[in-house]
This record gives C-alpha cells, sequence and structure tokens, in this order.
C-alpha cells in the first residue's frame, strides 16, 4: 500500500487494526504452540502403548498357561515354556486372545500374509479387510531383529501401527502380530480443542474490536476536536481553543495548542494593529506633501524652496517611522544575541552617551554590580530610548539621572527627569504603537515606547512608569537576574556624582 493511500485509512481504524493483528498473532501462537504440545504428547502416548504390546507379547511367547491335574487337586496353573506351542496358528490365537484391546485398538494376527485371527471389534475388522494394509505391515515385519511403530491411511484414518514377527520353533511359516490404534479418533480431542480455542479466540477478538472501536474513539476525540477547531480558525477569527480537561498527553497536547494559537492569535492582531496604525500614520504626511505641492506657485521659487523643505522634512520622517518600525519588529522578533551582561559597566556606558543629547544635565546617580543575561546592544538601545523620550518631554535645563539597582532576582534600569510626568490613565497605553501621552506634542514616530517595551518582554522582563518624588517621571526597565549573590556598588560609582552635560544650541 502506497504512503498516499494509507493516510486515507483514519488513525482510529489503524490503531484498532494495529491491536487486533497483535492480539490475533498472540492467540495464534498460543492455540499453535498448545496443540502442537498436546498432538506430541498424544503421538507419545500412542507409541508408548504400541510398545508396551512387545513386552505383553515376549510374555505370551515366554510362557503360556495349561490347566492340568494334579495330587494338590485340578484347575492349578502349570507353565509350559512357548517353545511347547505347537505352532504360529497356536501362538498367535494366544496372542489375540489374552492381548485385550481398547478403545480404537485393533489385533491381527498374520500367517504368510493371510489375516489367522483378529479381535472382534471394528478396528480389527476394517483393517483386516485392508489389503493394502495388510501387506504394507508384514513387509514391514520382514526384520526380525527391529519393530518400528509406522503410520499408515486405512479406512478409518489415520493409524499408527507396529508389526512384530512371531517365529516358532518347528514351524517354517511367517506369523506376524499386528497392533494398530486409530489415531485420528485418539487425536480428535486435540483437533476439537484447537476448535474450541479458534472459536473462543475469535469472539474474543470481536469482543476487543467492539469495546476498542469506543475506546480508541474516545482517546482520540480530543484530536477530532483538535481538527474541528482547526477547520473552525479562519483569518478573520483566531478565536476557536479547545478543551483542555484532563491530565494526560493529549490534555498537554491540548494545552500546546491552545498556546501556540494564542501566539498566532497575538502575532496577526498585532501585524494587523500595526498595518492600521502604519496606514494612519503615513496618511499625515502624505497628505501634507500632496496639499503643499498642489498649492505650489512653481513661478515662485521662494514657494518651491519651501515646499522642497516641506517635502523632505516629512520624508525623512517617513523614513524614521520605517526605521522604527524595522527596529520594533526585530525586537518582537527576538532577534537577539544573548551573552553575559555587566550591568554596572553598561549602567557606565549609557551614562557616557547621553552626554550627547543637548538641553539637559546627565547625572549617573547609581550603578549596580551584577550579571545578567541579554543582549547588551539591545539593553543599551532600549536605555538611550528612554533618556531621548526623557529629553524629548522635560523642560530645558532641568536635570536627568540615569541609574541601576539590583537584587536576588531582579535588575533595575531607570531614568528619572522632572517633566510634567506621566497621567496614571496613561500609563499603560504609552507603551503602544503610536502612542502619546494627551499633552504631549513633540515629534517622534511614536514607537519608542513601543520598541523600549518590546526589547524588555523579550528579555523576560519589563518597563514601568512611576512617579519622581517632586514631579516628573521614572521609567524602569526591569529584568530577571542570571545569577544569585549579586552584589551592588555604592553610589555614586565615580568620585562623586557624574554630571554629563550639553546646553541647547540653536
Amino acid at each position: 500500500m502506497s504512503v498516499r493511500g494509507r493516510r486515507t485509512i483514519p488513525a482510529r481504524v489503524l490503531i484498532l487494526g494495529a491491536i487486533l493483528a497483535v492480539a490475533a498473532l498472540g492467540f495464534a501462537i498460543v492455540g499453535g504452540v498448545t496443540f502442537l504440545a498436546q498432538r506430541d504428547r498424544t503421538v507419545q502416548e500412542i507409541d508408548d502403548r504400541l510398545l508396551s504390546q512387545i513386552d505383553a507379547l515376549s510374555q505370551v511367547a515366554e510362557l503360556r498357561v495349561v490347566v492340568e491335574g494334579t495330587d494338590e487337586g485340578p484347575g492349578n496353573a502349570v507353565r509350559t515354556p512357548a517353545d511347547e506351542f505347537a505352532d504360529v496358528s497356536e501362538f498367535l490365537r494366544a496372542a489375540v486372545q489374552r492381548l485385550i484391546t481398547g478403545p480404537h485398538e485393533a489385533s491381527i494376527g498374520v500367517i504368510d500374509g493371510v489375516v489367522a485371527y483378529r479381535a472382534a471389534n471394528d478396528l480389527s475388522a476394517q483393517l483386516a479387510a485392508d489389503e493394502d494394509f495388510i501387506a504394507a505391515a508384514v513387509e514391514a515385519a520382514a526384520d526380525p531383529e527391529s519393530a518400528q511403530i509406522t503410520d499408515a491411511a486405512a479406512v478409518p484414518g489415520t493409524v499408527r501401527y507396529i508389526a512384530v514377527p512371531v517365529p516358532v520353533s518347528g514351524d517354517d511359516r511367517q506369523g506376524v502380530y499386528i497392533r494398530a490404534i486409530d489415531a485420528t479418533a485418539e487425536l480428535a480431542p486435540v483437533t476439537a480443542s484447537l476448535v474450541t480455542f479458534t472459536g473462543a479466540a475469535l469472539v474474543t477478538l470481536g469482543a476487543m474490536g467492539v469495546v476498542g472501536w469506543f475506546v480508541t474513539g474516545r482517546i482520540l476525540s480530543p484530536i477530532q476536536r483538535m481538527r474541528e477547531t482547526a477547520n473552525a480558525i479562519t483569518p478573520t477569527d483566531l478565536r476557536a481553543r479547545l478543551p483542555t480537561d484532563g491530565n494526560d498527553d493529549l490534555a498537554d497536547l491540548s494545552r500546546t495548542v491552545n498556546s501556540m494559537l494564542d501566539r498566532l492569535e497575538g502575532s496577526i492582531d498585532s501585524q494587523r494593529q500595526l498595518l492600521d496604525d502604519v496606514r494612519h500614520e503615513l496618511k499625515t504626511p502624505i497628505t501634507i506633501v500632496r496639499g503643499h505641492l498642489e498649492m505650489m506657485d512653481v513661478e515662485n521659487p521662494a514657494d518651491v524652496a519651501g515646499t522642497r523643505d516641506i517635502g523632505i522634512a516629512e520624508l525623512d520622517r517617513m523614513t524614521r517611522l520605517v526605521e522604527d518600525i524595522d527596529l520594533l519588529s526585530s525586537a518582537e522578533a527576538d532577534q537577539f544575541d544573548i551573552s553575559l551582561v555587566e550591568v554596572g559597566d553598561l549602567t557606565l556606558r549609557v551614562g557616557d552617551l547621553v552626554g550627547a543629547i543637548p538641553g539637559h544635565p546627565w547625572q549617573v546617580v547609581h550603578a549596580a554590580r551584577g550579571v545578567i543575561e541579554g543582549d547588551e546592544d539591545r539593553l543599551l538601545q532600549a536605555w538611550l530610548q528612554l533618556a531621548d523620550n526623557a529629553a524629548k518631554y522635560t523642560p530645558q535645563g532641568a536635570p536627568i539621572e540615569i541609574g541601576s539597582d539590583l537584587d536576588i532576582t531582579t535588575a533595575r534600569l531607570w531614568v528619572r527627569d522632572h517633566g510634567p510626568g506621566i497621567p496614571p490613565a496613561a500609563r499603560r497605553r504609552i507603551f503602544h504603537r503610536f502612542a502619546r501621552a494627551d499633552h504631549r506634542t513633540v515629534g517622534g514616530s511614536g514607537l519608542g515606547l513601543a520598541i523600549v517595551d518590546a526589547i524588555a518582554k523579550a528579555h523576560q522582563g519589563t518597563c514601568v512608569v512611576t512617579d519622581t518624588p517632586g514631579g516628573g517621571a521614572t521609567f524602569t526597565i526591569h529584568l530577571p537576574v542570571s545569577q544569585a549573590g549579586a552584589e551592588t556598588l555604592p553610589s555614586p560609582v565615580r568620585a562623586g556624582d557624574v554630571v554629563l552635560q550639553r546646553e541647547a544650541t540653536g
């Protein structure tokens, strides 16, 4: 059967078929071995009974009992040597008479190939009338030194027999004593037990098939529900989920599939939201450029130059938007180079870099000593984004502090400004793409905090915003610590607070 053909067979049928096939093979092996063992034992019993006739025949040959009158009274038994048998005929008559036949046995005496005596039962009569059987038995007895058990096909069926030559002194005739047992009749109970076992096995297989059909159906029902759920999922509706009752493997599989569907739904929703947001954000620069181009006086060089500057500025804004979208996509895709990051060194590095952001005095107030696992460049990028965000929304000249601290479980990287702060109602929304606080009107793509949040989540962390004592906002990235026992440096980390400042120009 081809692979394609096998795929059309339901798993329920394949599983049940495999179980029944193994069970049938087991029944066949057990039944076959049992039948052969019983058959061999029965055949061995037949052979033992035939061989015992040689000893019995020897006793007949060695002694005969005659009743004679003596001084001790009539009827005493006087034993006479076998040589005193008058002839072969007398010996065979004595053997047939004295060696009693049991069920399915025959006793025949043959002289010169002709049946002379036989026991008075059906098997003896049937075999005595079978000339081919008698001839074969006489031929088998041609060797006076050995008597072998032989199978023969006779009228009642298969018989096993032994033919023993019986020479008598003074008589040249060839005498043969034949003892036969109907093997077919003897083996009939064994055959009947095999038939009974076969019938019982077939009934058992049938019962196993019926019970197994319902059991496998129940076991595979989660897979059926999984298929139905998969069919119910459409590009516009990913809400279908599998039931997760139980603690077996299929329940674990259902939970895994549900988790996959959650991630898939989140990814698709995120893509849809991104497309909607990008479409919305691109409408403004496109509308601005188009409106200025339509109203531009081509004869007026100043108007042309002004429109050109506006177009370039809007194109630059769209370029930054595309770059931020690409950066956000990379962060959400976990495209990171994970290594060990020393928190204190990262803090000092950020302190060196933020000095290039004009308009504010920058101060590193604390740096922690400890190690976390992460992408150092991405963490640096997120931290600088928080610093840039603070610089945009903090009044000129207001100080901004950065720092880090660390305990056994969590590292915190923070930026603290002294601006207007973030309203509590907006603190979750500002981490969404293109979201801004209501009072903030400065430029930007609106993706900065979304990028920070994506980088934090990719490191199994979070980014939160709280109030700064005295006014302002403190943005903190919480990250898990990779090693226990982290110790922190005292504040400040340098000789005196590090103050970096670049005055606003222009």
